[in-house]
């Protein structure tokens, strides 16, 4: 049985990008071979993260799934670096260890321990494509409905214009200013939740079990002024 060799020499593209195509249509070769060269990556994530008494090897490990799920979902095509693209998939599993393992061992976190744990997520390399980040919040907030997209556009100047005051952006809506603000606040709660953010938070750094709960808080303080009621409007 011969070994299989994988083709990297195409002259239309690099060699990296053929290895990532093969990973993701089953190559196992270059699978490994993509791991094997980006696990100095994984060790760079473990160095910066707050571990708690979670053993260096099992954050390893837990890294190395964040790897993992990077290589099978990365674009070469979209251009940007792929430790860009991998840094807060691997910084996100590592930090779902360290909390199974707290929570195993009944320890919870305290105050200085969760902010230490935020500043050690964030990675210059990261939060210098600003364009992701970007892209990121943009499609996020795709996802509200039109009239609070309309609000959250208006209010942060996403669309490259001033930011609005709430009468102005009441006026264009035909809603009165106090009611833009209201209409603001729910987009908000909603862009706020884990359930929505997760991949926002991890390329901020804000991702820790308290910024979850507090979000989680917020959003519940926000359902019980409105008498409890669900759905956006």
């Amino acid at each position: 049985m011969h070994k299989q060799h994988h083709r990297t020499d195409d002259p239309g593209q690099p060699a990296e990008v053929v290895l990532f195509h093969q990973a993701q249509t089953g190559g196992r070769e270059s699978l490994n071979a993509l791991m094997e060269k980006h696990d100095g990556l994984v060790h760079a994530v473990v160095r910066r993260q707050v571990l708690g008494d979670l053993p260096y090897t099992e954050a390893l490990q837990a890294g190395r799934i964040g790897l993992w799920r990077a290589i099978v979902r990365f674009d070469p095509n979209r251009g940007y670096a792929f430790s860009t693209y991998a840094w807060p998939s691997i910084v996100h599993q590592v930090w779902r260890a360290v909390k199974a393992h707290r929570r195993a061992s009944g320890n919870e976190p305290d105050e200085a321990y969760s902010e230490r744990q935020r500043m050690a997520s964030i990675d210059p390399a990261v939060l210098a494509d600003a364009w992701l980040i970007q892209d990121t919040l943009q499609e996020l907030v795709t996802r509200l409905t039109e009239r609070l997209q309309q609000i959250i556009v208006a209010r942060y100047g996403l669309d490259g214009q001033a930011s609005r005051l709430y009468r102005e952006i009441g006026k264009e809506l035909g809603v009165s200013g106090e009611r833009a603000r209201q209409l603001h606040t729910e987009a908000l709660v909603w862009l706020r939740h884990p359930g929505h953010s997760q991949q926002l938070r991890s390329l901020l750094g804000y991702h820790s079990l308290d910024d979850y709960e507090w979000a989680e808080a917020e959003t519940q303080r926000w359902l019980r002024q409105r008498g409890g009621r669900h759905g956006r409007t």
